[in-house]
């Protein structure tokens, strides 16, 4: 730091140190105000940083080496080609099969869900209607119903002697009970009737949520505007509900692709794996009818896959930012 000539009182002279420039910012401690913050994010941020890792990524390098090996039990080797479990897939008609159902409950059941949801969310939302928390609590409730007592529920009323034929023969429609266990597109529906009953109301609270963030003032210029419930529905809040959307979609995607529950404890996955889901024909391999957990990684790899592609398109094509 420069020093000057300073003027005492008694016009004598002497050194002194000058003040800083004004631009001029003393090193202050190390931790300082900035690092200290990051340090404390840092702090929270680890210990879910390394449970995820541990408990995700690890896993799925395990499960891709996994891929790589054939044998049973702890004796495993390296599969020879490396890629022979997942070349093994082309020629494995039931993976086939159990593919196709997965599909086919993706593309029927994901669309009708989320539009009922997004429907009875919209209704649901009127500010005029009567009893809004019974009728959201009705509709949210079968999600927290135990898997074991709703697929019971199910299967006892789809049973040949069950309240579903009663009902459609009462009614006319049928004149001899029909097997929905045990007939394969009966079971497949089944399977849907079941995905629709347990994740709409799920997916409703979503849009629920994204409601209370829609603009009135739109809806209230499209009313007078002379736009009907059906226009303004969908011209003016479904566009405001695209980011919802996106990500209910993904995530019933994701559900679809890996399920398991219904197709275990509703079908069995039969009749002869008709209705049998790639998880449980996964869980199947891996546990059950000589195990070979080689085979099932390569199978858990394929269903991986198919979730990050369809992920990534439905981003693509819901991301309308310019």
């Amino acid at each position: 730091m420069a020093t000057q000539a300073i003027v005492t009182p008694d016009g004598s002279r002497r050194r002194g140190r000058s003040t800083p420039p004004p631009d001029f910012t003393p090193r202050g401690p190390w931790l300082n105000t900035a690092r200290r913050r990051n340090l404390t994010g840092w702090g929270f941020l680890l210990p879910a940083a390394l449970l995820i890792t541990l408990l995700s990524f690890v896993p799925m390098i395990q499960a891709f080496v996994l891929s790589l090996q054939t044998g049973r039990g702890s004796r495993l080797n390296w599969a020879e080609p490396l890629w022979s479990n997942f070349a093994r897939l082309l020629d494995d008609d039931i993976f086939k099969l159990t593919m196709f159902n997965t599909v086919f409950y993706l593309v029927v059941q994901v669309p009708i869900m989320l539009i009922l949801a997004m429907v009875l969310a919209n209704l649901l939302n009127d500010p005029k209607l009567k009893g809004k928390a019974l009728w959201r609590t009705m509709i949210f409730l079968p999600c927290a119903v135990s898997l074991v007592s709703y697929s019971l529920v199910f299967r006892t009323m789809f049973a040949t002697d069950g309240l579903v034929n009663d009902a459609l023969m009462a009614v006319g429609l049928m004149h001899d009970p029909l097997n929905w266990l045990g007939e394969p597109w009966t079971a497949r529906f089944v399977i849907i009737i079941g995905l629709l009953w347990r994740w709409t109301g799920y997916n409703m609270i979503f849009f629920l949520a994204a409601l209370q963030n829609v603009d009135h003032s739109t809806l209230e210029a499209a009313r007078i505007d002379g736009a009907g419930a059906f226009k303004t529905f969908w011209f003016v809040t479904v566009p405001q509900l695209r980011p919802m959307i996106v990500l209910t979609t993904i995530m019933s995607i994701n559900g679809t692709l890996q399920l398991f529950d219904e197709s275990w404890a509703l079908t069995k996955g039969g009749p002869s794996y008709n209705s049998m889901s790639m998880s449980h024909y996964l869980y199947e391999l891996a546990f059950l009818k000589n195990p070979n957990v080689g085979y099932a990684s390569a199978i858990s790899y394929v269903i991986l896959i198919m979730v990050a592609v369809l992920a990534l398109i439905q981003m693509k094509v819901g991301d309308k930012r310019d």
